[in-house]
Parts: structure tokens; C-alpha cells; sequence
């Protein structure tokens, strides 16, 4: 029998578990896979819901941040568990258990999520370029192409090196939000009872389509492969103590790195709301208009500067883990390795084109709702990933003794059954209005 190959091989177990040690130690060593997939859940395709949500409802649409968000914590949970407990990562795990048709539609589908992810980063990073530095936006796209060269140069020194830039790059991204948020002056009542679910979401059309962009851009498809992967690289022991401890550690470091993507999300959709709803820019939704209107608004050039540095990060942080989301997904599906280079560079192709077409036909005010639609995309991708995720830990075969308790496999049904059926009441409702 031929051993199958670990994923991500370059790194799997690279990076050692203290043995003995305290728990504040060995969180240390555990801490930073869920940072990684925290980059998801607060790239630029999430500026775009948000700063549309704001703008036009108010502070209505945090329920579904926050209920997203919840959902993602969850599911995340579910992919390290599969990953450490199983020892391969969602996309093999596919592989190992459908048929050859079924496991390469499974790609084509999570392919067309990370091209969609990839566009709202690629336009993001461009937009925040010709913010800070006049780039014009088509020579932004296409300088984007070369950020593959970060990624490969980190991960040659060491898997730990990518983890400290996508921290030290969110910690600016929260500083930034963190000091508009305190010029913007929310009304807090008000941002409190955003955080209460009401029936209108439902029954308003252009608001279920936003919030369904919401829910796409926060529970990402290509994270629970990532992330079922990448906690592989610490270097637990193969035995069902060292195991149970690893998932103990992945779940807290994951929860809590999701819990920085909830205020970073909150805060660009309460920034939005206190800034722009009930003014004449209540329709803003381009993120560069959001950046010429928030000095005025706000009366300070720091708030605009603020906003594009943060964006700035996003984009590049989001570049990051779309790399090796990209490889992982690849190799576990259909078992082909390429030059990380090469790989990035095809899936970067793929995003550009789109973008190029729109910058080239409709200009910088086309990249807005090209943004929104770039998370619906991902959204309609998400049951193809999250229920072959929950039966997988709910299989006792591939988790032994860590298949997920009944508690948990009921709450993840009813998650996994949520989100596609946002999905096809999505679908009902743009076809009838048609």
C-alpha cells in the first residue's frame, strides 16, 4: 500500500509542542493557524458587505455579522478537529471517501470559491493602492499578480514566520478601526440592538442579498480546507492524549482569532452606519468613495488614510492564506503538486481577468458591486464544503474516538442546514424579482 502524503508536506509537523509544559506555554505554540483563517473572515470582500450594509440599513445588519460569525467559530472547530483527529485535511479527506466524478466536481466548486475569493482581494489591494498612492486601479490588479514572492520567501524560512506577518498585519488592521470607530461616535444603544436578529431581513430582498454576501464573506469555503490543514504543522504526538490536547488548543486559538474578525467586521459595518446612513451618501457601497467621504464626514484625513492602510493590509493578508488554501486544495482533490509560484500565479489569472474586463468597461465605480457578488459566489459555494465536513466528524470510521458528540452534530445539521437554505431563499428571491 502506497502512504499517503500529509498535506501540506513542506511543513506538516514542523513546529515543536512543548511536552510538560504549562497551559500558557503550549497555547503559545498551538496560537496561530486560526489567525490564518481569521484573515478570511476580514478581507476586502467584507468591506464591501459591510460598508453596504451600514450605509443603507443601519446597524440592522450586525445580527448577521455576529450570527455569522458564531457559525464560522463552529465550523472552524469542526475543521481542526477533522484535521488532527483524522491526520488529512478536508479535500483529502473527500478524496478518500467519494468517487472520481464526485470528488472532481467537489474541486471545480471549491476552485470557482477561492477564484471568487481572490477577486475581492486582488480589487481590495488595488483599490487601497490607488487610495495611498495614485496607482491606477488596472496597474494595481496586475501588480498583485507578484505577491506570491511573499509568500514563498516566508514560508522558506519557516511556517511560523507567515503567522507572525498575519498577526502584526490584523493587529493594524484593528488599530486602524479601532481609532475611527472612537471619531466616528456610533450611537451605542443603537449598535446594541443591532445585535438582535429581526424578521425583516427575510422579508426585504436587497437586504437578504447583502446579508446573504455578509454570511458568504464571513464563512468562507476555502478556510475549513485550510485550516483542517494547517494544523497539522504542529508536531503533537500520534496518540489520542496528544491528539485530544491539540484539538483542546486549535479550538481556543480559532475561537478566539475569530472573535478579533467579529469586531473587525462590526466595526467596519458600525462605522459605516454612524458615518452614512441617514445622509445623502447612504447609498455608498464603493469602497473608494467610502475613503473621499470619510474626511469630510469625519473631519480629520487621518480616518481616510486610516481606512486605506487598513484595507491595504486586509488584501495582502488575505493574498497570504489564499496561497496555501490554493495548494491545499489542489493536492488533496486531485493529488497534483505545482510550483507554489506557478499554482498562485494560475489561480491569481483567473481573478484578474474578471477584474481587468470590469476596471476596463465600467471603471473604478464597477468594483463595488462586482465585490458584493464575489461573496455571494462564495456563499452559494458553502454547503459543498460544510456537509461533507459535518459527516465526516460525524463518522466514527475516520474519527475514532473523536467523533464529534451528538450535541455537536446536531448544532452543525442545523448550521449546515441554515446556511443552504439562506441560500436558496437567496435564489427564490432574485429570480422573482427579475
Amino acid at each position: 500500500m502506497i502512504p499517503k502524503t500529509p498535506s501540506l508536506p513542506e511543513v506538516h509537523g514542523t513546529i515543536a509542542i512543548p511536552h510538560g509544559a504549562g497551559f500558557w506555554r503550549k497555547m503559545l505554540a498551538f496560537a496561530g493557524p486560526g489567525y490564518l483563517v481569521a484573515v478570511g473572515y476580514m478581507d476586502p470582500g467584507n468591506w464591501a458587505t459591510d460598508l453596504a450594509g451600514g450605509a443603507k440599513y443601519g446597524y440592522a445588519l450586525l445580527s448577521v455579522i455576529m450570527l455569522s460569525n458564531f457559525m464560522a467559530i463552529l465550523l472552524q472547530a469542526l475543521s481542526a478537529r477533522l484535521g488532527i483527529a483524522s491526520g488529512r485535511d478536508l479535500a483529502q479527506s473527500c478524496r478518500d471517501t467519494y468517487s472520481r466524478p464526485v470528488t472532481f466536481l467537489l474541486w471545480i466548486v471549491c476552485e470557482i470559491a477561492i477564484a471568487a475569493c481572490d477577486l475581492a482581494e486582488v480589487i481590495g489591494a488595488a483599490i487601497a493602492l490607488n487610495l495611498l498612492f495614485g496607482l491606477p486601479l488596472m496597474y494595481g490588479v496586475l501588480l498583485t499578480s507578484l505577491d506570491v514572492l511573499i509568500v514563498l520567501y516566508l514560508q522558506n524560512h519557516g511556517f511560523r514566520y507567515v503567522e507572525v506577518l498575519v498577526i502584526g498585519l490584523i493587529i493594524a488592521i484593528a488599530g486602524s478601526f479601532a481609532i475611527n470607530l472612537y471619531l466616528a461616535k456610533p450611537d451605542m444603544g443603537a449598535v446594541a440592538l443591532g445585535f438582535i436578529p429581526t424578521t425583516q431581513i427575510l422579508r426585504n430582498p436587497d437586504m437578504l442579498y447583502i446579508a446573504i454576501g455578509i454570511l458568504g464573506a464571513t464563512v468562507m469555503p476555502h478556510n475549513l480546507y485550510l485550516h483542517s490543514s494547517i494544523v497539522q504543522t504542529r508536531k503533537y504526538l500520534d496518540n489520542d492524549i496528544s491528539k485530544a490536547e491539540a484539538i483542546r488548543f486549535s479550538t481556543i486559538d480559532s475561537t478566539v482569532a475569530l472573535m478579533s474578525a467579529l469586531f473587525i467586521n462590526a466595526a467596519i459595518l458600525i462605522m459605516s452606519a454612524a458615518v452614512f446612513h441617514g445622509t445623502p451618501n447612504e447609498s455608498v457601497s464603493e469602497i473608494g468613495d467610502a475613503y473621499k467621504l470619510l474626511a469630510p464626514a469625519l473631519g480629520t484625513t487621518i480616518a481616510s488614510t486610516l481606512f486605506a492602510v487598513a484595507l491595504l493590509c486586509a488584501g495582502q493578508n488575505a493574498t497570504l492564506t489564499g496561497t496555501l488554501a490554493g495548494q491545499i486544495v489542489m493536492e488533496g482533490f486531485i493529488n497534483l503538486r505545482l510550483r507554489p509560484w506557478l499554482r498562485r500565479l494560475i489561480t491569481r489569472l483567473i481573478a484578474i481577468i474578471p477584474a481587468v474586463v470590469v476596471i476596463a468597461i465600467y471603471g473604478e465605480a464597477g468594483t463595488g458591486p462586482l465585490l458584493i457578488l464575489s461573496q455571494v459566489i462564495l456563499s452559494l459555494q458553502l454547503p459543498f464544503a460544510v456537509f461533507p465536513l459535518v459527516m465526516f466528524t460525524s463518522d466514527r470510521a475516520k474519527m475514532g474516538r473523536f467523533v464529534s458528540p451528538f450535541w455537536l452534530r446536531s448544532l452543525a445539521w442545523f448550521v449546515s442546514i441554515v446556511i443552504a437554505s439562506l441560500n436558496a431563499w437567496m435564489l427564490y428571491q432574485l429570480v422573482t424579482s427579475i
